[in-house]
């Protein structure tokens, strides 16, 4: 931190013999929140690689979602100047993607942009302690956010140099909302879907990097802020899409809304969420890009009415809503024509339903094509656009280096949860089939093996994916209703020296009265299984099946037990998908019991 009245050695004004660098222009970014600031480093990056140009930044201090920026200026290393020092000094342009806050007190040509997918929300009363704008504007029906005099005027001047709109329709509500800005505006595209399609041919790397496999899917829950957003209003969401969709199918990640996370701050969103994130959940922070990165990896999406959703509808993604506030969403803009195209969730059909439904119908739908079209009118080129803007206003010659939208980087490894050292129960359901061929032989038996957290089933008499589910557990289980129902039990260690027999096992199946099938794994691998009757399997997989864990192992030899009756022998081919390719498993009998497993099943 710089000590009170230091002057920052990048400020206009300080003594030139301070700067390594020596600039010809100043620019200004204004920062409102951390919602503001993402984008608004996107937009400078019109400056990269130029040395005639030093960009410092602000904060209005007008928000009340402060948290969160004094990291992200930290962790960025942003050149800073408070306020009071900023609104004192002449720069040669600024730069805001909000319209919050005392801007008309900056001395510089302002430019002014959205900081989401163009102008979609009304908001008729500015924040606390933000100052006035147009005399009585609040009492009119309010336009747009960042459309409207309300926004845009101060004392009968307008504020912005230049109103940046990322498609033509928005002129026709800016001439509704506030006319005299109309020869300031200039339409130049949206960056941000600039470079989610120029993105979308690495939609394998990004996929990687979250830990999705070829074969499963990616769910994007996207909430924006406020009590009717997703989280606010639909929260449930979370549990239910984590709860339905087949744990090995699916991966799920929540895009949560800067202004919700540092609203209620981080800790208490992971606080909250921490069953959900136990169970599966991808709960990257709203700060960097990994959002963008996972619309490019998604399969589909459940949204409300942030921009993250129009975005998604943008890329061609199948989805549903969760919550959508018709209130707050502007009349005729993209985002009211998105509310009234995509179908809400449904509380008494199954999520895998709701969007296997959603990608049949929504591919060929005129009305998403026409949203589509909507958010950008310069596709490609926004950032080319804008930076011709700039320098204009800066009277400097433009870089001759052409401009190009770059593809979201890969994200980094997302922090790694704790978790709890004992494997949270599952209900399995497990489907064995033999296929029919000529021979004595029939060939191994086919098992697809679908896996949903037990913890997040809120009732499941009522749930269908679970009708012919089993569960799986491990030797530790804290809840007792856990241990005592499971009807397969894995031991947390692997069994050594003379404890390689049956009575570890028989011990398991002591202690979980409701069991009808025990496991452990052993050193080389293989895995021991012994059912409620005595009779004892060895099971081993075949080179190269890195998902084969002792648990799932256990399940799907319960499951051929249950196809084949106590004491079968023979080969497995495991599926945790329908897409996905098989792990062979050989199961042999290596000490015999008697009765039925099927019988003993709880």
């Amino acid at each position: 931190m710089r000590e009170p009245n230091h002057v920052h050695p990048a400020a206009p004004g300080a003594p030139a013999r301070w700067l390594t660098v020596a600039p010809d222009r100043t620019v200004l970014g204004i920062i409102h929140n951390v919602t503001s600031a993402t984008r608004l480093l996107d937009l400078l990056a019109v400056f990269e690689g130029d040395r005639r140009v030093q960009t410092v930044f602000t904060c209005t201090g007008s928000s009340p979602f402060a948290d969160g920026i004094a990291e992200f200026v930290t962790a960025r290393e942003l050149p800073f100047l408070p306020w009071e020092e900023a609104s004192k000094l002449e720069f040669d342009l600024a730069v805001s993607t909000s319209r919050g806050g005392e801007l008309q007190s900056i001395s510089a040509p302002l430019i002014g942009t959205p900081h989401g997918a163009g102008y979609n929300k009304k908001l008729s009363s500015r924040e606390p302690g933000a100052g006035s704008r147009e005399p009585g504007a609040g009492s009119r029906e309010p336009g747009a956010f960042g459309l409207t005099a309300e926004w845009l005027v101060y004392d009968g001047e307008l504020i912005p140099s230049a109103v940046v709109l990322s498609h033509e329709e928005q002129l026709a509500r800016l001439r509704a909302g506030c006319p005299e800005a109309l020869p300031a505006a200039h339409v130049v595209g949206d960056p941000c879907m600039d470079r989610l399609r120029a993105s979308l041919p690495f939609r394998a790397e990004y996929r990687a990097s979250l830990g999705v496999r070829p074969d499963q899917k990616l769910l994007l829950l996207s909430t924006t802020w406020g009590r009717a957003s997703l989280l606010g209003a639909a929260g449930d969401l979370v549990r239910r899409a984590l709860a339905e969709l087949p744990h090995d199918s699916f991966r799920v990640l929540a895009a949560v809304h800067p202004n919700a996370w540092y609203g209620h701050g981080g800790w208490q969103l992971r606080s909250w969420l921490r069953p959900h994130v136990d169970a599966g959940l991808l709960l990257p922070p709203p700060a960097d890009d990994t959002w963008q990165a996972a619309l490019c990896a998604a399969d589909a999406f459940i949204g409300d009415h942030g921009s993250v959703s129009l975005y998604a509808a943008g890329l061609g993604l199948p989805g549903l809503l969760g919550a959508f506030d018709e209130q707050t969403v502007a009349a005729d803009s993209p985002m009211a024509l998105l509310g009234a195209a995509l179908p809400r969730v449904s509380p008494s059909v199954t999520l895998p339903a709701q969007l296997e439904r959603a990608e049949r119908r929504q591919a060929a739908d005129p009305r998403l094509a026409e949203i589509a079209a909507q958010i950008t009118s310069r596709p490609g080129e926004a950032l080319s656009r804008l930076r011709r803007l700039c320098y204009r206003t800066l009277g400097l010659a433009e870089p001759a280096t052409p401009l190009l939208p770059r593809p979201v980087d890969v994200p980094l490894d997302l922090p790694r949860p704790r978790h709890s050292p004992v494997a949270a129960p599952q209900f399995v359901e497990a489907e064995a089939t033999t296929p029919s061929a000529p021979g004595p032989d029939p060939g191994p038996t086919h098992v697809l093996i679908r896996r949903y957290p037990a913890l997040l089933q809120a009732d499941t008499a009522h749930h269908p994916h679970l009708a012919d589910a089993h569960l799986a557990v491990t030797d530790g289980e804290p809840e007792a209703r856990w241990a005592r129902a499971a009807d397969v039990v894995t031991a947390r260690h692997r069994t050594t020296g003379a404890a390689r027999s049956a009575s570890p096992l028989a011990e398991l199946l002591s202690r979980h009265p409701g069991c009808a099938l025990a496991a452990a794994p052993e050193p080389s691998g293989a895995c021991l299984l012994r059912t409620r009757n005595g009779t004892t399997y060895r099971a081993s997989w075949e080179p190269g099946v890195a998902w084969a864990t002792p648990s799932l192992t256990a399940s799907a030899v319960y499951a051929c037990l249950l196809r084949h009756g106590d004491g079968w022998t023979g080969e497995a081919e495991v599926r945790l998908t329908p897409e996905g390719a098989p792990g062979r498993l050989r199961v042999r009998c290596v000490g015999a019991g008697s009765g039925d497993v099927a019988n003993t099943a709880g």
